[in-house]
């Protein structure tokens, strides 16, 4: 099964591949189930004959599950609804029934098609291999009903009016019978429809029945600070529909990644693909959950324990850091403790129900003296498989020459790594299902202690850290000094801490950037040259730069690559100067393409409620006058055009024609990311502009100049 359609009379469609394209069992007996619970049972059995009563309840009767992690089997009522849409419906009322708080519900904000995976014992994991299509429409074509009039499928362009572009949109989806649709945007689905609704055309079938559902609309959302937009989502029978305008994991990993996820999670692959990591994690903890009859809080609430002062000071340090020793250093050597959060976690038994409960043997946590029992918590079962299948992932794709399979292993390693990554913060996030701070507290004092363990021992080995940030250290020979060989150290750390110091890599040599106006070392900018990079491997690394920034258009990231590569051969500012001023001077005389000039941002808020007139503004005021009105979260591509301007003739959107560029302008992002690359030699962004004042510009006319593509 690899696709979960509901109809609308509740009825449940099961789409399994097979080798002539897919078949559909119908499942019309299925009925989803919540559970009522109090802490004193007779509060239910006070509104047990009403809940019975109620329209959108099929049947009551009790059962035996555990409320929480730390309680035992205990009875709550299982209600089981007449249909999926009455789960939304209901609930709310269920809690209200009683005095605020009385009553607590349970499994009941599962994404539907998870949901009927996990009542039903259903598998959502494809069982041949799956035939993907991808759609690809202009962002502005998408926004404006009616206006289709170009899509790409599988790299072939079709053009016309929209009922042709329709027509041949439909005769390749039904010529190729995909299991999966990779759209630009899950927006296409409805543009198809009412392309065909304005001709009065018959039901037309994107799917592999005619018609379609929408399954969300598009909302805004704010996220650690950060505004992000969720567009809306659509279901077609029989095909997943992977949006890659709101797609985490696709975009990140690729289609055997996703699987992978679907395999652990049971998360069907359309709703995998649109979910979040905390999201895909959740689903991961709750199979955990209920093979162990433990219930899912609908709305969880978990008091933080009394600290004394000395906790709270420890408890709010953080994960550990060394100041990065700002300038290029050779032969630097990364080591990278092995999925330390989860491994920590795993090898010291951190989980909701262990920390701080109420055991008979137990360990203590360094500085914040929290007990641990002993007694195997969930979390670190949930996690050591997934720590496990990494390494054994890792292993398999180091031993392979062959690129496809290289692929899929790279894809379902990262996938892996996320959930992974996010394990930890989560148990800090108050909205998650299973979650406690303090387990989040204890996770960062123990690799707070291990860092500084392996900061001895490498230091007593004869080398120096030269940075060093939660889970990783870059260290370099110490001078006149013996050094014992790195293998050995390694090997005694992870002896000592529990957990592998694995050594990630050798550089030919390392720059560490400094803080712009300060002698201080930024912690995540850096870039250096790996000395044996592995095949499908870039030698040059970077981090946190112009380069890796989404903001950076693509000719100031290729030139910020290319002065890398002229530091890396000559180590020396002179020639990366030299460079620069050239590629300024076509910048200049007009010679590059505007297109690869283009700047996306991200839409912080609503135009009417901007107050200056940013450059973000006046792109906003050019896609409203075409039809458009972007929602916060979403993003503009422009090319600034004349920056001195505060009105909307300041740039040009993305698909308008570009014919001209405000080179002043870019100019200034150029210099800027040159002087990333030189600061760590101790150039700065003013000592490159008096450098390059000292050239005299020519003006260049009379003759064409191409211009880079």
């Amino acid at each position: 099964m690899f696709k979960i359609d509901y109809r609308e009379d509740g009825a449940v469609r099961r789409w399994t591949t097979t080798e002539d394209g897919a078949t559909v069992t119908v499942d019309t007996d299925y009925r989803p189930t919540i559970y009522l619970w109090a802490a004193e049972w007779e509060t239910v059995q006070t509104h047990r004959e009403h809940v019975a009563a109620h329209p959108n309840v099929a049947s009551v009767t009790v059962a035996s599950k555990r409320p929480g992690w730390r309680h035992d089997p205990q009875d709550v009522l299982e209600v089981t609804l007449t249909d999926i849409e009455a789960v939304d419906a209901l609930a709310p009322q269920l809690a209200n029934m009683g005095r605020p708080g009385d009553l607590r519900l349970f499994n009941v904000d599962f994404s539907r098609g998870f949901r009927y995976c996990l009542e039903t014992g259903q598998s959502p994991v494809p069982t041949g291999s799956l035939h993907t299509l991808s759609i690809d429409v202009p962002a502005v074509e998408v926004h404006r009903e009616g206006h289709l009039r170009e899509a790409t499928v599988e790299g072939e362009s079709i053009t016309g009016d929209p009922s042709q572009v329709l027509d041949g949109v439909l005769d390749r989806i039904h010529d190729a019978d995909p299991d999966v649709l990779v759209l630009s945007s899950a927006e296409i689905v409805p543009e198809l429809f009412a392309i065909a609704d304005t001709q009065e055309r018959d039901p037309i079938a994107v799917g592999r029945l005619p018609g379609y559902r929408k399954l969300a609309g598009e909302s805004t959302y704010e996220s650690y600070g950060q505004v992000g937009h969720s567009p809306a989502r659509y279901s077609v029978p029989g095909r997943a529909i992977i949006d890659r305008s709101n797609t985490f994991f696709y975009a990140q990993t690729n289609l055997a990644g996703v699987l992978d996820l679907v395999a652990r999670s049971h998360k069907p692959l359309q709703e995998l693909a649109w979910a979040s990591i905390g999201n895909v994690l959740t689903a991961i903890q709750i199979r955990a959950a209920t093979r162990r009859d433990v219930l899912v809080p609908w709305r969880s609430f978990r008091h933080e324990q009394f600290k004394t002062m000395g906790q709270l000071r420890a408890a709010d340090r953080g994960g550990f850091t060394f100041s990065p020793d700002v300038g290029l250093h050779e032969d630097v050597h990364e080591l990278d403790f092995a999925s330390m959060y989860p491994n920590i976690i795993v090898t010291r038994n951190i989980s909701p129900e262990t920390i701080r409960g109420d055991c008979d043997s137990s360990t203590t946590v360094p500085e914040l003296d929290y007990e641990i029992c002993e007694q195997p918590g969930y979390l670190p079962d949930v996690l050591e498989p997934l720590v496990t299948a990494r390494e054994e992932i890792k292993a398999e794709r180091a031993a392979t020459d062959d690129p496809e399979q290289r692929a899929a292993l790279a894809g379902r390693a990262e996938a892996i790594k996320w959930i992974l990554v996010s394990c930890f913060g989560y148990q800090g996030f108050s909205n998650a299902k299973f979650g406690r701070i303090e387990a989040h507290e204890a996770i960062n004092a123990y690799a707070r202690e291990i860092l500084l363990t392996a900061k001895e021992r490498l230091e007593a080995g004869g080398w120096r850290v030269v940075h060093g940030i939660v889970d990783s250290i870059w260290v370099t020979p110490m001078a006149e000094t013996d050094q014992r060989p790195l293998g050995e150290i390694t090997a005694a750390i992870t002896e000592a801490t529990g957990i592998e110091l694995e050594y990630e890599a050798a550089y030919d040599w390392v720059a560490f950037v400094p803080k712009k106006d300060t002698e201080a070392g930024a912690l995540t900018r850096y870039f250096g040259r790996r000395a044996d990079p592995a095949p499908d491997e870039s030698p040059v690394k970077v981090r946190g730069i112009e380069a890796r920034q989404r903001s950076t258009c693509d000719w100031v990231g290729d030139l910020q690559r290319t002065l890398i590569e002229v530091l890396d051969e000559h180590r020396e500012p002179e020639p990366v100067l030299d460079v620069l001023r050239e590629r300024l001077d076509r910048l200049a005389r007009g010679a590059v393409d505007p297109e690869r000039l283009l700047l996306t941002n991200r839409v912080g808020k609503p135009l009417a409620e901007y107050t200056q007139s940013t450059r973000n503004v006046a792109a906003l005021k050019r896609t409203r006058a075409t039809g458009i009105d972007l929602a916060p979260g979403q993003d503009v591509s422009y090319v600034v055009v004349d920056d001195s301007k505060t009105t909307r003739e300041r740039v040009r959107l993305q698909g308008e024609p570009l014919e001209d560029y405000d080179a002043d302008f870019y100019r200034k992002r150029a210099v800027r990311a040159a002087a990333s690359v030189l600061s760590p030699l101790g150039v700065r962004e003013r000592d490159i502009e008096s450098h390059l004042a000292d050239f005299e510009s020519t003006s260049v006319t009379g003759w064409t100049v191409s211009r880079e593509m």
